[in-house]
């Protein structure tokens, strides 16, 4: 029997934002991300009421999906963010955080929709352009002729993920494998189109984490798998490879579609391992040494394989085809009714055994110049671990950024504190004209021009965790911190370094705690010519573009009039 379920009437929510529900929730989810902002950040433990994986993460590209929510005001600004960290991999937390900043206080402020859009508008355009110049203060050029920058700037993006539980050697010992995989997939000498090479990650459990390294080549897991040799090396000249896509675990379903015409008393079965052992025949003549495989190989094949001393490979997947394939040259060969040609061979120049506790693993050593390597990461357990490998793919992909734009930003929260400075001494000696551009008051331009730089100071501010307390200094508005258990009236004496370490305290040197009313300022660079160098970078383009995402997401919220959530749906239910 069917029934229809009659449609409930939509929910219409005018003028979302003055909704008090909606932003509490809002409210919760800027404290929630906030919290996992930086090196000391909190972690996060997600899993639902009715079971499943429990997830232990601070980085927003695992928190954020693992997070559901029914407000689509949450969903938005989820979305917008999960997007800019599919592309950037980095400054994910940056951004929720800001935007959400920016949306509360711009309720707070009173300012209406339209013209707290149009202000942030316009201060992002300044914020933008000053970070684009050559003499902006809060950016660094990137020295490729030293790796001391690719250290400290994938140093900066691991130990800002606590979830690693890594220590300072540790920290260090990573981002140099990091930096050194980054160097190798970079092809050297290759005329005319450059190509970027892969680093493949394999994981091991349960050793220590400077076990950890970094290997020219491929390294494909073989534990369990019989090989014809033990030594170090298996073979010191130039080996034949050939690779296959199609199964060769002879079901009839994997010789393709369409209708097959059996004729009576034939075995089907023998007549698919006849053409399998062809195929087996024709790889031993050709001198094949290395038989690979992305699926599975009928047990009858691999026997016969390797009583000719072929080493086989089954149940390679397809993550690592295309690193082999780049590696060894080889086609994959996709059917199993034509004889092999000789275009679809491989070659390596040598195969050698490594051991990793208790992982066999078969290295596959480049013919010749080869921009494919292999991270291998230990760690302590499987969570850790777990955290760890997405950290490093993240590292990897914010270092090709570098590659577009040879430069980083200041970090720890300098940069944030620098741009709001910047931001609140350019607009106070243009008040009358861009009020007058932007059809909004001066009261108006002052309360936007506030809100945005303690939403960017806010950002700063969060970097803190244990109850310490944040400052800027009155001279080149650089973020610092002191211990919950130090006075802020001794910062006077404070002769640490700022929140990145390009900048050193002073005795002369003048601060006021942050998101306090100062007397405007024009923040100074610090020397270029200076030995220091800052120990904490973040990426230019990731960050300028989660600046960019942050402020339109916040605009986009300020701008919906109205909410419309569809209860539910027509539909038919079927009860037996």
């Amino acid at each position: 029997m069917s029934r229809h379920v009659k449609k409930s009437p939509s929910l219409c929510t005018d003028r979302p934002l003055d909704n008090a529900d909606i932003c509490n929730k809002l409210s919760l989810l800027r404290q929630l991300l906030a919290s996992c902002f930086g090196p000391t950040g909190r972690l996060k433990q997600v899993h639902n009421s009715i079971g499943g994986c429990v997830v232990t993460t601070s980085t927003s590209s695992v928190l954020l999906p693992a997070i559901s929510s029914a407000q689509p005001f949450v969903n938005l600004i989820k979305s917008s963010i999960l997007n800019h960290v599919s592309r950037f991999s980095d400054c994910g937390l940056f951004a929720a955080t800001l935007c959400l900043a920016l949306v509360e206080r711009a309720k707070q402020s009173g300012l209406g929709g339209n013209v707290a859009i149009g202000l942030n508008k316009h201060l992002l355009g300044l914020c933008v352009s000053y970070l684009q110049r050559e003499d902006c203060g809060c950016k660094v050029k990137l020295d490729f002729g030293s790796s001391q920058h690719l250290v400290t700037l994938a140093r900066s993006i691991i130990s800002s993920k606590p979830a690693c539980v890594l220590t300072e050697q540790e920290t260090l010992h990573i981002s140099k494998l990091a930096s050194q995989a980054f160097l190798l997939t970079l092809p050297c000498a290759n005329p005319g189109t450059v190509t970027l090479g892969r680093t493949v990650t394999a994981s091991v459990e349960g050793h220590s984490v400077l076990a950890s390294a970094v290997f020219p080549g491929l390294l494909l897991d073989v534990t369990g798998a019989l090989c014809p040799h033990k030594a170090e090396s298996l073979n010191s000249s130039p080996m034949c490879v050939v690779l296959f896509s199609a199964s060769l675990a002879g079901d009839l379903p994997e010789l393709g579609d369409g209708i097959v015409e059996v004729p009576s008393g034939v075995d089907t079965d023998s007549q698919i391992l006849d053409q399998l052992l062809e195929l087996g025949k024709q790889a031993v003549k050709d001198e094949v040494k290395l038989f690979v495989c992305q699926k599975v190989i009928h047990p009858v094949i691999q026997q016969y394989l390797r009583s000719q001393g072929i080493i086989v490979i089954e149940r390679l997947g397809v993550t690592l085809m295309e690193p082999l394939i780049q590696l060894t040259g080889a086609q994959p060969v996709a059917t199993l009714h034509s004889t092999l040609p000789a275009k679809a061979y491989g070659k390596v120049r040598d195969l050698s055994i490594r051991q990793f506790g208790s992982k066999t693993m078969l290295h596959l050593h480049p013919p010749g110049e080869s921009a494919i390597c292999t991270m291998v990461l230990c760690h302590r357990n499987e969570t850790m671990l777990s955290e760890l490998k997405v950290v490093c793919q993240k590292t990897e992909n914010v270092l090709r950024l570098t590659l577009r734009e040879p430069s980083a930003l200041l970090g720890g929260g300098c940069t944030e504190t620098h741009l709001a400075a910047y931001v609140r001494h350019k607009s106070m000696n243009e008040v009358t004209e861009t009020a007058a551009v932007l059809g909004c008051s001066q009261s108006e331009y002052l309360l936007g021009v506030e809100g945005f730089c303690h939403s960017l100071e806010s950002v700063a501010k969060a970097l803190e965790h244990n109850g310490g307390n944040s400052f800027i200094d009155l001279t080149h508005a650089h973020h610092w911190t002191l211990r919950a258990d130090v006075m802020s009236g001794c910062m006077e004496d404070m002769t640490g370094l700022c929140g990145c370490g390009l900048v050193e305290g002073s005795p002369s040197r003048k601060w006021t705690c942050l998101n306090s009313k100062y007397t405007e300022f024009s923040p100074a660079s610090p020397s270029r010519d200076s030995p220091v160098q800052p120990r904490v970078l973040d990426s230019f383009t990731a960050k300028l573009n989660a600046l960019q995402v942050a402020v339109e997401t916040a605009n986009l919220a300020l701008d919906v009039f109205l909410l419309v959530t569809f209860l539910n749906v027509s539909m038919v239910i079927d009860s037996g």
